[in-house]
């Protein structure tokens, strides 16, 4: 599903299984944001190969956070020459919690090296250029990023339309969830590109879903 030029949106809408919406920046250079799942990942697969892509036509992948519905599928990129990113904060609260994830999920996070660390400010990528947002609360080392000149940022799992992120898993705080979203509403945003549910789309709706959150879920976090 295209969004607007340059953008297109492999949403999940299952009600019976869990994967994250896939976001494809159609470059230079092509950029591919929460692959999803290893088990789900065919819907971003026949996503990018209708528009005439493949796993090696992309550029770099990056992750939001570390959770196994937005990272799993990275281990698919590894024969191809596509980086990968996330933020060191997550690498580091996931490469801590090594065995447990192995144990849990049989997930092998030397399968998921990191080519380079996202840091907070400018990512100049040839001719695109985003802005990082390190936005803990729901994971330590979540990122949201800003596209300034489509006025899009997208959001992982820290804001939705009409919902935010959970804090009651590991590395989950109320707190610095909040610090997070109150941070990113001064932003001069048209689109707001969540991990998971449909997108918020004009200036006004976007400042609206920040009031919202603010009042409805605030109190109970």
């Amino acid at each position: 599903m295209q969004i607007f030029e340059k953008l297109h949106a492999f949403l999940w809408q299952s009600m019976s299984a869990n994967n994250c919406n896939t976001y494809f920046i159609e470059g230079p250079p092509r950029i591919l944001i929460d692959p999803g799942h290893l088990q789900y990942f065919e819907h971003v697969q026949e996503g990018l190969n209708d528009l005439g892509y493949g796993l090696a036509d992309i550029d770099l992948v990056i992750c939001t956070h570390a959770h196994p519905d937005h990272i799993e599928a990275v281990q698919l990129f590894n024969d191809a020459p596509s980086l990968f990113t996330l933020h060191e904060a997550e690498w580091q609260f996931i490469k801590a919690m090594e065995k447990e994830i192995n144990a849990m999920m049989g997930i092998r996070l030397d399968k998921f090296q990191p080519d380079f660390f996202l840091v907070e400010g400018e990512l100049s990528l040839k001719k695109l250029q985003l802005e990082i947002v390190h936005t803990p609360g729901h994971s330590p080392g979540g990122i949201s990023i800003r596209w300034p000149e489509k006025k899009a940022l997208f959001t992982g799992d820290l804001v939705f339309n009409a919902g935010l992120g959970r804090t009651d898993l590991p590395g989950g705080d109320g707190n610095l969830l909040k610090q997070s979203i109150q941070r990113l509403k001064p932003l001069d945003v048209d689109y707001i590109l969540p991990g998971h549910g449909d997108w918020v789309e004009g200036a006004k709706q976007v400042q609206h879903n920040y009031d919202q959150l603010e009042q409805v879920y605030f109190a109970y976090i």
